[in-house]
């Protein structure tokens, strides 16, 4: 049971790594004007992509906060 979970634990932290890096940065500098002149000519797939993103860094939070508490109780 104990392995089960650490296999677990490892998706689901490279999964939240993962989905943390791909969001894009909210910066108002020069990177955020030319992102958002991109997505005026691109339209809002960006906007979709990161609502996406955002939904599942938090289901694989509260799961990484779950199988950190399971394992801590086996132990």
């Amino acid at each position: 049971m104990k392995t089960f979970l650490m296999v677990i634990m490892l998706i689901v932290s490279l999964v939240l790594i993962a989905s943390v890096l791909l969001q894009s940065g909210k910066s108002a500098g020069l990177s955020g004007s030319i992102a958002g002149g991109a997505e005026q000519v691109m339209g809002t797939k960006a906007r979709g992509l990161d609502a996406t993103f955002s939904k599942i860094t938090s289901v694989c939070a509260i799961l990484f906060i779950a199988v950190a508490l399971a394992l801590v109780a086996i132990q």
